[in-house]
């Protein structure tokens, strides 16, 4: 197994960066800078793999392979070229070739993109007198490069699929909420395993899922495969006892104060599924219910939780006078049925506290996909909480 220190970049959704940097920290990451979208760090081959395994909020963990001063495209394909690429994938793989830019003053990222993949195939036929296939939908190798406008940055993806790709999802609903999205809100809303949690608008189950693996100290990657297994370094053998080490950690599945209701029958049932695929049916009780009509769940004495969830908005149920009319009867449910409980909503509405005429204690910017949202906290106490809320702090 290599040992030696190499260098790489997970990416993450916009504004979980401060999260997945106290992940990779944790893990033993080094040399750890954090950019807007991602988090650079340093370690050797097995901290990549650990990564990908233990990662809760990464999308993707990238391992550079390179880095240039350029031009034009002949000189990126040049500085491609020269790079060892037999030496860390075999010519029977298939590649694909991504580029992302930021300020690039180049006229065509698909050219940069086609001279890279041109430069790679190059490579292997200097090399083994063969080059690699292109497959742009599962490829075995994932090839990233990153222009500024003066550096290109060479990568080869460590992760394969989406690292929000647990494995669990087996049935989904209208906007599903990506796994390491709703595990950064698990996170930034300051719920702990072992206190309550309710998501009343639950679709497919993703807050769940997420909160009982975290319950049960399960990694989010154990029941899937990963791009850095079909690299020319890696070790099975290291490899097993990493995923051994990690399948030991993981606590029974046993009845927890994780709870789940939707209005919508096939939600109910999508979400149902998913948490059996997910060895979980046990852990997180769901039922069909009315977030208007819901009850707090039945808690020990003096127990309180939070409540977390992604409700409807404009790009899923599509009228938002129907939102209008729906907020202050959501407020009204909250303030009857969960004092002391802590709220979260992820909304990409920003009428949403206004209309619900409640003051958010804190409102956090968060990106779900390309769409900006908003993840509002209201502190519920008996009866409006505008006055007792605006001595708490906002932050944006």
């Amino acid at each position: 197994m290599q040992s030696t220190v190499q260098n790489y970049y997970a990416t993450c959704p916009r504004g979980l960066e401060p999260l997945l940097e106290a992940e990779l920290t944790a893990l033993g990451g080094k040399k750890i800078v954090v950019t807007d979208g991602g988090v650079s760090f340093s370690g050797d081959v097995a901290l990549s793999w650990k990564a990908n395994l233990e990662s809760r909020v990464a999308t993707r963990i990238l391992w550079r392979v390179g880095q240039t001063p350029y031009s034009n495209e002949d000189g990126i394909y040049k500085q491609a070229m020269a790079l060892p690429w037999p030496k860390w994938f075999d010519v029977s793989r298939t590649i694909m070739v991504k580029v992302t830019a930021v300020k690039c003053p180049l006229r065509s990222l698909e050219f940069v993109t086609l001279r890279i993949k041109d430069a790679v195939c190059d490579k292997f036929r200097q090399i083994n007198n063969e080059r690699p296939s292109v497959d742009t939908r599962e490829p075995d190798i994932r090839i990233h490069a990153f222009l500024t406008a003066t550096d290109c940055q060479f990568y080869v993806d460590t992760s394969g699929a989406a690292l929000y790709q647990r494995g669990n999802r087996q049935n989904s609903v209208e906007a599903p909420l990506r796994e390491n999205l709703a595990a950064g809100i698990l996170k930034l809303s300051g719920w702990q395993p072992g206190s309550p949690l309710l998501d009343p608008m639950c679709g497919s189950g993703t807050f769940l899922i997420e909160a009982a693996m975290m319950a049960l100290d399960s990694a989010p990657g154990l029941k899937r495969s990963f791009g850095f297994e079909k690299l020319k370094n890696f070790d099975p053998g290291a490899w097993g006892e990493i995923k051994k080490a990690a399948f030991k950690r993981v606590k029974p599945a046993s009845p927890m104060l994780i709870f789940g209701s939707d209005n919508d029958s096939m939600a109910v049932r999508a979400a149902r599924q998913n948490l059996e695929a997910a060895g979980l049916s046990n852990v997180v009780q769901v039922q069909q219910l009315d977030v208007l009509e819901a009850p707090a769940p039945v808690l020990p004495e003096g127990m309180t939780g939070t409540l977390l969830t992604n409700p409807p908005y404009g790009e899923r149920i599509g009228e938002s006078d129907d939102l209008a009319e729906l907020y202050p009867h959501l407020a009204a449910s909250l303030k009857r049925n969960f004092a002391g409980w802590n709220a979260f909503f992820l909304t990409s509405d920003l009428r949403m506290p206004k209309l619900m005429r409640l003051q958010p204690s804190r409102k956090t910017a968060l990106f779900n996909g390309p769409l900006e949202c908003r993840l509002f906290e209201f502190r519920m106490v008996a009866g409006s909480n505008r006055k007792e809320a605006r001595h708490d702090a906002t932050v944006e």
